[in-house]
């Protein structure tokens, strides 16, 4: 079986094409796999990270807005959509997929509509709630598409090719094990985990380190895990010390550029406080961890809030605007969730019932099903 995979531009259309790529790895070892996607997208280190083989094309997003700026970036994305259609053809016909499956992105357009035209069976899976631009278009074209979030059936028009599976998960995953996760880490206080992407969101950032000054001076008893995420890791530590924090005599926070065993410290957090990126909602109903969730303003179709919306309608989280929010306000909030043991347990319960724990499995049947391949 050969399988072609397709998602680029941000490590959230990455992530889940990999973890897609592992689970078939792991139950069909003979199957050949292949990554398409941009020359210049994030797709170039992710991928050959985890060990699977890319073919990259010219290819560049379009810019929304209607100054000149973006009026001549989209009139070369234009031309060169012509050139990535010639390209993505030329892979596709070496490779000869079975399938071709896509995470969105602006990468996946031209893969999977010509692999739809040539007559190969295609899927694309959208992680969000509100699907991107691409995968709007392309669900035209496509056999099947799935679903990250069940909220997400009311934007497709194709009803009848809408299938449910969740998001996939990333592998070290810790599901349900709260007590455990705690021995393991070595903690015996609450925990708060606080993350906002991997390159750090200054506004959150900043915030948070407000918020490390305001749990000193209140005598603050939890541990405090902050992953600052790349570009805040250049600034952070100075903003930090001109709060008057001292981490280096504060061993109750610990302040990090990445947490590499963030399943782990995820699992073992009483209170997480996030972004609402796809992947991060899914894994904080999977672990059934209760969040606050401050959706990023500055993503495309706004769709961060709608992912939000998600679970805190269903009372698994706490939503709150970034726009007027206040480091006192969030040290509020998790002093409030941290004291009522009886909301955090509602809290979990509601986010667990959200979870999906097979998704890989599902996405491997669909592609099963449509191969015409035995499992």
């Amino acid at each position: 079986m050969k399988i072609m995979l397709a998602g680029g531009g941000t490590a959230g259309h990455i992530n889940p094409a990999i973890a897609i790529a592992k689970y078939i790895r792991k139950h069909r070892p003979s199957a050949e796999l292949l990554f398409i996607g941009a020359d210049n997208g994030m797709e170039n280190k992710l991928v050959p990270e985890a060990g699977f083989a890319l073919k990259t094309f010219p290819m560049s997003g379009m810019m929304r807005g209607l100054t000149p700026k973006a009026f001549a970036h989209n009139f070369k994305t234009a031309r060169k959509m012509f050139g990535a259609m010639k390209a993505a053809d030329k892979i596709i016909a070496e490779f000869a997929p079975d399938i071709i499956i896509g995470t969105g992105g602006f990468a996946c357009f031209p893969p999977l509509y010509r692999g739809a035209k040539r007559g190969i069976p295609t899927v694309i899976h959208e992680s969000n709630v509100l699907p991107g631009r691409t995968n709007r278009l392309l669900a035209r074209y496509v056999d099947k598409v799935l679903l990250g979030f069940e909220d997400g059936r009311s934007n497709f028009k194709q009803t009848e090719k809408l299938q449910f599976t969740g998001n996939p998960l990333r592998e070290g995953m810790v599901f349900d094990q709260k007590a455990e996760a705690k021995r393991l880490l070595g903690i015996e206080t609450p925990l708060v985990y606080s993350a906002y992407g991997s390159l750090g969101a200054q506004v959150m950032n900043t915030l948070t380190a407000e918020l490390f000054a305001i749990e000193e001076k209140n005598g603050a008893t939890f541990r405090h895990i902050h992953s600052t995420g790349s570009f805040g890791a250049k600034w952070m530590p100075q903003k930090v010390a001109e709060m008057g924090v001292d981490l280096a005599n504060t061993p109750r926070i610990d302040m990090r550029e990445y947490v590499y065993d963030a399943p782990m410290v995820l699992a073992a957090a009483d209170v997480m406080i996030c972004r609402a990126g796809a992947m991060t909602m899914s894994e904080i109903c999977a672990t059934g961890t209760p969040a606050i969730i401050v959706p990023s303003p500055n993503v495309a179709d706004d769709h961060q809030r709608k992912n939000a919306r998600a679970l805190s309608d269903r009372g698994a989280a706490i939503y709150l605007e970034e726009e007027g929010l206040t480091a006192q306000k969030l040290y509020d909030t998790i002093a409030e969730l941290l004291a009522d043991n009886a909301k955090r347990a509602a809290m979990r319960e509601a986010a667990l019932a959200l979870a999906v724990f097979d998704a890989e499995e599902q996405i491997w049947q669909c592609v099963l099903e449509l191969t015409g391949e035995k499992a």
